[in-house]
C-alpha cells in the first residue's frame, strides 16, 4: 500500500488492523492534552481530524502573524540577540507546523476511506473512496 510523503511515522497503514486506534492517539498528540478528556473524539476520529486540523492550522497562522510582528513587538524590550533568537524559534516551528497540518490532512482522508497512488513523480495522489 502506498503512503504518501507527508503520512506519520507514528501512525500505522491503513492496511494494518486497528489502525486507526494509533491515528487517534497521534491526532490526540496534535492537540493540547485537555482535548484527552472528551470521549466523544475517541469514539469519532472523524471529529477528531477536524479539531485538530482547525487546531493546529490556526497556531500555523499564529506562528506567521508572531513571526511578521515579533521584531517591532519585542524592539525594546529583549535584546537584539533576543530577538533575533525568537524570530529563529518562529523559522522552526512554522514549517513543522505546515508539516502536521499536511500530516492531520491525510490520515484523515485516510480515515475516510479514500486511498492513496502514487504518480509518476513521486507524488501521492487520492484515488477516492476505498471498495466496500
Amino acid at each position: 500500500m502506498y503512503l504518501p510523503p507527508e503520512w506519520p511515522p507514528e501512525v500505522r497503514p491503513p492496511s494494518v488492523p486497528d489502525w486507526e486506534l494509533s491515528a487517534t492517539t497521534w491526532l490526540l498528540d496534535a492537540l493540547p492534552p485537555d482535548y484527552r478528556q472528551h470521549e466523544v473524539l475517541r469514539r469519532h476520529p472523524i471529529a477528531l481530524v477536524s479539531m485538530a486540523s482547525y487546531h493546529v492550522n490556526a497556531a500555523v497562522e499564529a506562528a506567521r502573524t508572531g513571526y511578521r510582528k515579533a521584531a517591532v513587538d519585542l524592539k525594546g524590550h529583549l535584546p537584539p540577540h533576543a530577538v533575533e533568537a525568537v524570530l529563529d524559534v518562529y523559522r522552526h516551528e512554522g514549517p513543522r507546523l505546515v508539516r502536521l497540518a499536511r500530516s492531520i490532512e491525510v490520515v484523515g482522508q485516510a480515515l475516510r476511506g479514500e486511498l492513496f497512488t502514487a504518480t509518476l513523480r513521486g507524488q501521492g495522489r487520492r484515488r477516492g473512496p476505498a471498495p466496500s
